[in-house]
């Protein structure tokens, strides 16, 4: 027996640095490799019979992938013999489990019984920031920077970035005081940075890591220097700031890739496209800076360009369906409208699939085609049942931005055949019944919506707004707008609203201090077409006709700018 155990216990500890912490697909999970500790461990021999088939048996589950099993046996044995080793291994299995408590019971004791152990220390020092307990966390991190280790004060402050005010006002003195102690450290320096800037202080934080030397060369804080100076407004002075991180460190794409997004965020479009195309054969297998590329050729309208960027990740069987759609903007923006189609149509269920079909409608139907939309916006609606109401609001809205109003207004009635009550159907359904000038079915469906959402602020401002200008009924429209705009008081199109009521109300300085902030906040050519009238009413014409201009030179067509000026001067031209 004494024999077979012998044998038992050189398989375990060759087990515990070979336990496959494999995950069922195969992929090997962000687990470290067991840190020999530097006081030594019990030997076999030491180990009773019992502890020895516990954590053999804990071995042998986790090669089965019964890791629960192998978590159990290993924090049992380490509160049963406080080795170090067994310790470890239970916090590397609780770790890699996510069981948050005994990661932080079994590094705690791995720490106090292998004090020299730096890794013992830092495992510690952040489980206990995890869990909220900054002070103790701050007195294990200490340890590892007394024995040259690598700190993570970095961690610890992000770590506090969603506590409140008080508690990372205490670890910013925790920091304080250790730098003290320790002032070129730059980890630290770091760290209370990181804290600086969580608590709203970028000036702070950007003038501790200008002022140490220590800060200048290491990637992190030139990154966050970056940022903090984006943060401030002084994205320009971030730039050479970067292109001299990139000089000592050529090869790090985290600064070449801020460096990048910096020239796009400045428009320095044609530069950000060579920066990313630079990455992109520095690291041909990252298919993310490859779909950037593309992105940043598209907003430098380089669309044959962007065209090849996207093709590529179609090969590659990356980002299909943003490709698809992309490669449809670029093919509309070279009047290619066949071939934008064919992409369209090949986005898939997912977060473009919607914006693909709007485009896809929208070119059909404008070109006429509406028979073809409608069939393959019905067998979108049978094959993707769960898009379908999206799919009738956004057939409905092609159709009626196209000129063809009886054609959407019978979709919508076929829409809510089949959705009786769906509220996005039936506010759809209202704004085209004014369009008929049918207002007592626009006042039904919105009040059918405010029955069931009494805080809908879009349902109260169109149905305020269309008894303002519709009805005589403007003391009743006023309250409703006035609801809106409580819920949304910055919403421009219920401040439109509300200064057309106040016009209505003949209450003109209020009229014309609404819309003025209105078209300030939303340049509209429907506002534009509402303040000018009140400036005429009010006999500042020439004022008016400044404001009409100015809306006309940015949208030519506006029949309620056409319609405003007809009514008022006699003539569509100014």
């Amino acid at each position: 027996m004494t024999r077979s155990f012998s044998l038992l216990a050189v398989l375990l500890l060759g087990g515990c640095q070979t336990l496959n912490l494999s995950a069922p697909d195969g992929t090997t999970p962000p687990v470290e490799p067991a840190t020999v500790a530097e006081s030594p461990p019990q030997t076999p021999a030491s180990f009773s019979q019992e502890t020895l088939l516990a954590l053999l048996s804990a071995e042998l589950a986790g090669q089965r992938n019964r890791f629960d099993i192998a978590l159990s046996n290993y924090v049992e044995q380490a509160n049963a013999t406080q080795d170090p080793a067994v310790a470890e291994r239970g916090f590397r299995i609780a770790e890699y489990l996510g069981a948050d408590q005994a990661a932080l019971d079994m590094a705690l004791m791995w720490a106090r019984n292998a004090p020299q152990n730096l890794e013992a220390q830092r495992a510690a020092a952040i489980q206990l920031a995890r869990g909220g307990r900054y002070d103790q966390s701050m007195w294990y991190m200490e340890k590892v920077l007394q024995g040259q280790g690598d700190t993570h004060f970095d961690f610890l402050a992000l770590s506090a970035a969603e506590t409140d005010p008080d508690t990372r006002a205490g670890l910013l003195q925790s920091f304080d005081r250790l730098l003290k102690k320790y002032p070129g450290n730059g980890q630290l320096l770091f760290g209370k940075a990181l804290l600086l800037q969580q608590d709203d202080q970028p000036g702070a934080a950007l003038a501790l890591l200008e002022s140490h030397p220590a800060s200048n060369n290491d990637i992190a804080p030139l990154l966050l220097r970056a940022r903090l100076l984006q943060s401030m407004q002084r994205s320009a002075d971030a730039l050479p700031l970067l292109e001299k991180g990139i000089a000592q460190h050529p090869d790090d794409k985290r600064l070449r890739l801020t460096y990048a997004r910096l020239l796009v965020e400045l428009d320095r479009l044609d530069d950000a496209q060579a920066e990313f195309a630079s990455l992109v054969q520095q690291f041909p297998e990252d298919d993310e800076l490859r779909f950037s590329l593309a992105l940043v050729s598209l907003e430098a309208q380089a669309w044959r360009e962007a065209i090849v960027y996207l093709e590529d990740l179609v090969a590659r069987d990356s980002h299909i369906d943003a490709a698809h759609l992309n490669l449809g903007r670029a093919h509309e923006e070279l009047q290619d409208p066949d071939s934008a189609l064919r992409e369209y149509a090949l986005v898939g269920p997912g977060n473009d699939y919607l914006p693909a079909q709007q485009r896809l409608s929208e070119l059909l139907i404008a070109d006429k085609r509406l028979d073809e939309a409608a069939t393959h916006l019905a067998q979108a609606r049978e094959s993707q049942p769960d898009y379908a109401i999206q799919l009738y609001l956004i057939e409905s809205e092609a159709l009626a931005s196209n000129q063809h109003p009886e054609r959407a207004w019978r979709l919508i009635e076929q829409a809510l055949g089949e959705f009786p009550e769906d509220l996005n159907l039936l506010y759809t359904r209202a704004m085209l019944a004014e369009k008929r000038n049918d207002i007592v079915q626009l006042e039904q469906d919105l009040r059918f919506i405010l029955e069931r959402e009494t805080d809908n602020a879009m349902a109260l401002n169109a149905l305020g707004y269309t008894l303002a200008d519709r009805t005589t009924r403007y003391a009743e429209a006023k309250r409703l707008i006035e609801q809106a705009l409580l819920l949304n008081p910055d919403d421009p199109a219920i401040l439109d609203s509300l200064g057309w009521v106040n016009f209505r109300l003949g209450n003109l300085p209020e009229a014309e201090r609404l819309l003025r902030q209105a078209l300030e906040r939303f340049p509209d050519h429907e506002v534009a077409a509402h303040l000018g009238e009140v400036l005429w009413v009010s006999g500042q014409q020439r004022e008016a006709r400044k404001v009409w201009s100015k809306a006309l030179k940015d949208q030519p067509d506006s029949p309620v700018l056409r319609s405003t000026l007809l009514r008022l001067t006699g003539s569509e031209q100014l």
